[in-house]
This record gives structure tokens, C-alpha cells and sequence, in this order.
């Protein structure tokens, strides 16, 4: 798996042309380049702010999603959550939707070692079981989060076989299968966050701050989620974690473990491209799902 190239190389000048154009009492705030996700570019806007742009054409879909749908979400839940201050118009120096967001101060989770912080696994919990409620019916669809993992097998065994040689190979087919082989999810799709990973929680001395990036927001199995506390947590919080989520079966345990290994190998494929907090979260989080069914 390789990091995609953006559609779309967005420097500081366009972006004080969208801010004057559009949100002109934000014009002359301090701008500076937060970072670039897998599928976004953030700055920094002043002390309070940061806007998102998508920075490749597949992006704009789950941009669009989280226009329409934070709004709504945000107030129900009990972490700070991004959802759109402004929302930008698509403008000829710039041809897709865009918002200006709140800041939040803190560092993301796959720049510190794993949480272990008792309040963290309590407060991660309570969040997803507060996102985890039945979705409308026309909620987002997304074909590669809370589906079935059978659906993913094909890409599991390509990231298997390219990191082999890192990662105890065996060990983490026996959790796939396992998850694979565990009753299938049958109730009413719930609201998940989708991309539920250490890049997209916020740490702020030492604890969870806030929840970011909810473009993959979609309709389906709540273990998709439940994959982030194996990624972000130490294995010693993760009882914590589930008491605080609450209801849970074998089934959703085994699902999610499941996902946390999918996800395990996709960012150790991305670190060995050279992002060393990548490879060092994935290792960690397959030695994490290894060692909670061993």
C-alpha cells in the first residue's frame, strides 16, 4: 500500500485568495501548513481555527460527508469533534468543496507511545458507544469500512505477504480467521467514525483530547471501531475500554480484533515507505491483538 499522490498541490497564496473571496474576516489570519493526510491538507488558520481541503479528486465524496453530517452528529457527542465553522464554495482556484474547522491543541496519537492513561480508555469507550446508534437510512455507504471483513480478505493477504518479514506472519492470520470465521454483524447499521486510528485522536497531556477526520463516517458493523482502542491503548486498558463501552459479544470482540489487524498491516505497509510513526503503531497493534487472544 503506497501513499497516493495529490490531485491537487495547494500552496499559501491560493488559499488567502479562497479565505478573501469567501470568508473575508479571516483573510489576514496567520496561516501555516498543519500537515497532509492520506486524503487532506490542513493549515492552521490563526490560533483557533484549521481549514481541510481535499488533496486528491476521490477525497471530495467524504469531504461532502462530513459537511452534511457533523453538524448534526457533533452535539451528541462527549469529545470535542470537528464539524464546519465555514464550508467553502468551490471556486476556479480550487474546483472542491472545503471548510474551516476548530483547532484543537494536542498531538496525534501516532507520535506518542501507546495510551496509558485509565481516563483515555474510559473516555474513548463512552465516545463510541455515544456514535454507535442506528444510522438513518440515508446515511453514507462506504464498500471498505463496516463491512463484512470477508469483503477485505484479498487485500489482507497482499499486505501479509509485503510485510512479512516484520511481523509475526502466523499469529496474526490466526486472529483474521478468526474474525472471519465469528457470526457475521445482523443488527441495524449503526453511525462509525470509520477511520478510527491513532492519526485521527488527539492526545493533550497524555490524554485523549478530541476525535478528528470523520470522512469515512458511514453506516455499518460497530467493530470497525472498536479496532482503534487495540491500535491506540496499552493492552493493559483495554478492559477499561470495553466496560466503559458497554454491551459486547465474542462476536464483536473477534470482529474487532479482526479489523485492528487489517489496519495493523496497512500502517506497517505505509511505514515501511519510510513513516517511522506508521510502522511503529502497526507493529504495535499486531502485537496488541496477538497477545489479547493468546
Amino acid at each position: 500500500m503506497t501513499w497516493p499522490e495529490a490531485t491537487i498541490v495547494l500552496d499559501e497564496r491560493v488559499l488567502r485568495d479562497l479565505l478573501e473571496t469567501q470568508f473575508s474576516s479571516h483573510a489576514n489570519l496567520a496561516l501555516s501548513r498543519a500537515t497532509e493526510g492520506f486524503d487532506n491538507v490542513l493549515w492552521r488558520l490563526g490560533e483557533r481555527y484549521l481549514v481541510r481541503l481535499p488533496r486528491r479528486v476521490e477525497a471530495v465524496p467524504l469531504m461532502e460527508n462530513e459537511i452534511r453530517w457533523m453538524p448534526e452528529l457533533a452535539p451528541r457527542l462527549p469529545l470535542p469533534v470537528p464539524a464546519p465553522v465555514h464550508v467553502g464554495r468551490p471556486a476556479p482556484m480550487f474546483p472542491w468543496p472545503w471548510e474551516v474547522t476548530n483547532w484543537f491543541e494536542g498531538i496525534p496519537g501516532d507520535f506518542v507511545a501507546a495510551v496509558s492513561s485509565p481516563s483515555s480508555a474510559r473516555s474513548l469507550g463512552a465516545f463510541l458507544r455515544a456514535l454507535h446508534q442506528p444510522a438513518p437510512r440515508d446515511a453514507p455507504h462506504n464498500p471498505l469500512r463496516g463491512v463484512s471483513l470477508a469483503h477485505r480478505s484479498g487485500q489482507m493477504e497482499e499486505r501479509l505477504e509485503l510485510v512479512g518479514g516484520l511481523v509475526r506472519t502466523a499469529s496474526v492470520r490466526r486472529v483474521w480467521q478468526a474474525a472471519l470465521d465469528a457470526p457475521r454483524f445482523e443488527g441495524q447499521p449503526v453511525w462509525i467514525h470509520g477511520d478510527l486510528h491513532p492519526s485521527n485522536l488527539i492526545v493533550r497531556s497524555g490524554s485523549l483530547a478530541a476525535v478528528v477526520d470523520f470522512g469515512d463516517l458511514c453506516a455499518g458493523d460497530p467493530a470497525t471501531d472498536l479496532a482503534g482502542a487495540w491500535m491506540f491503548l496499552s493492552h493493559e486498558l483495554l478492559g477499561d475500554f470495553l466496560d466503559a463501552y458497554g454491551e459486547h459479544d465474542e462476536g464483536l470482540i473477534a470482529r474487532s480484533l479482526g479489523w485492528a489487524a487489517l489496519f495493523g498491516t496497512m500502517f506497517v505497509s505505509l511505514g515501511m515507505e519510510g513513516r517511522a510513526n506508521y510502522l511503529d503503531v502497526g507493529k504495535r497493534t499486531l502485537e496488541s491483538v496477538v497477545r489479547f487472544v493468546d
